[in-house]
């Protein structure tokens, strides 16, 4: 990636310590914890940063506030308008409460039904919901289209230079309460305003600290815009980790990052929902998608913080509870532990038996089977899906499967296959 001078597009120190004052009576400073069961799996010491602790349970909420407290009283009255996954709207609409002022707030129809209860709890009277679209992209695009007609302010969720500073108070705050030096710091990108405002502080008061940026593998437009050296936008993306699924950057996001990403990390999904499981198994920590990519990129960056003072911002934690399932299911996939069939079975007495006795291990765990059996034919197709206690077990499920002739079809292999049947 190439890097700019930080002088000429980097957010002010100055700026950020303004808009800590600005918070001071609104946003909670949220704990900086050293997690020691982290810090001995991977040999070094981690702290965690917990803006999921955050009055509306994420970082959003900084400069949302930070943008309106700075706003023309008549822009004020008229109301203000934005669009938002879930986050950026639950900040903006506890500012809109706070102040007394009407928002309009944009949200995508698939966004988690928490979050958007969460926005009409926040901000009470002052705001109304409007769903539209499969994306963010796309609420966006409605809400800036109503902003304007209405002559209403928009409150960018991230490409705006009072948001930006908002956020780098997240980063204000580490460099307050630590007292090592931290060697990486590892945070969630979406659009970019977080990256921006904790990498422009961090670059000026601790430049030795790599700044890694964390991005979902199915919405990599902040990599993929550093890699192209221009804002990339994707024409598709996977909006699982909606807190940071965008297909496009902001521009001045896209400028700040040039300068102060030291790297950036790719987390499969599946990833990050055994990250999800793990926290709160292990460590009771309740984290959003988005909100488990810092921690999740230490797997991948194992080698490199050995002996290291390590920093992961857990961005939030708003997760919905009715995804549950859907999170287990993609950690088992990514685990390589959940594997789905097509097996085409004789259609005769004791075939299933036969399946059952010599194919599936003691340890395995058939979780569906759909079976009709079809008139004048040999055989008939079920689809299969069985769970497996370790990448072993699964590798030896297939042995048996060749050895016995069963003939069946990996699902998981088969991407449209899969959707289409599973």
């Amino acid at each position: 990636m190439k890097k700019i001078p930080t002088q000429e597009y980097a957010i002010s120190v100055e700026n950020i310590y303004r808009a800590k004052v600005r918070l001071g009576t609104v946003a909670r400073r949220t704990p900086l914890m050293e997690k020691l069961s982290l810090s001995e799996r991977y040999d070094c010491n981690i702290f965690l940063k917990r803006e999921d602790l955050q009055v509306v349970r994420s970082y959003k909420l900084r400069g949302a506030y930070n943008k309106m407290a700075t706003m023309p009283k008549a822009a004020m009255e008229r109301g203000i308008v934005c669009a938002s996954a879930g986050n950026h709207a639950q900040g903006v609409a506890y500012a809109c409460m706070k102040m007394e002022v009407h928002g309009t707030i944009y949200m995508p129809t698939v966004t988690p039904k928490q979050k958007i209860d969460k926005v009409n709890i926040f901000g009470k009277q002052f705001v109304e919901v409007i769903l539209v679209g499969d994306t963010f992209d796309d609420a966006y695009t409605e809400a800036k289209i109503y902003a304007t007609e209405n002559k209403k302010t928009f409150i960018h969720p991230f490409d705006d230079e009072r948001i930006i500073e908002g956020q780098g108070v997240v980063g204000l705050e580490i460099l307050e309460d630590i007292n090592v030096d931290i060697d990486y710091l590892f945070l969630p990108i979406g659009g970019g305003g977080l990256i921006s405002g904790v990498g422009s502080f961090f670059k000026q008061m601790s430049p030795k600290t790599k700044i890694i940026g964390v991005e979902p593998k199915g919405a990599p437009a902040m990599k993929t815009s550093l890699d192209n050296g221009k804002i990339t936008p994707l024409e598709l993306i996977d909006p699982f980790i909606d807190g940071a699924a965008v297909k496009k950057v902001g521009e001045r996001n896209f400028q700040i990052c040039q300068q102060v990403v030291d790297d950036i990390i790719l987390i499969p999904e599946g990833k990050a929902c055994t990250t999800i499981l793990q926290l709160y198994n292990e460590e009771g920590i309740v984290v959003e998608p988005a909100g488990a990519l810092s921690i999740s990129a230490l797997d991948f960056y194992k080698d490199k913080i050995k002996g290291k003072n390590v920093c992961c911002i857990i961005s939030g934690g708003n997760n919905d509870i009715t995804r549950t399932e859907e999170i287990r299911e993609r950690s088992l996939f990514y685990e390589g532990l959940k594997h789905y069939f097509v097996v085409n079975f004789p259609q005769r007495a004791g075939a299933l038996r036969e399946f059952l006795n010599n194919v599936i291990g003691p340890e395995d765990d058939i979780t569906r089977f759909d079976y009709k059996k079809k008139t004048s034919r040999a055989a008939g197709p079920a689809m299969v899906g069985i769970e497996v206690r370790s990448a072993e077990n699964y590798a030896a499920l297939l042995k048996r499967m060749d050895e016995y002739g069963v003939d069946y079809q990996e699902l998981n292999q088969s991407p449209m296959l899969f959707e289409m049947l599973v």
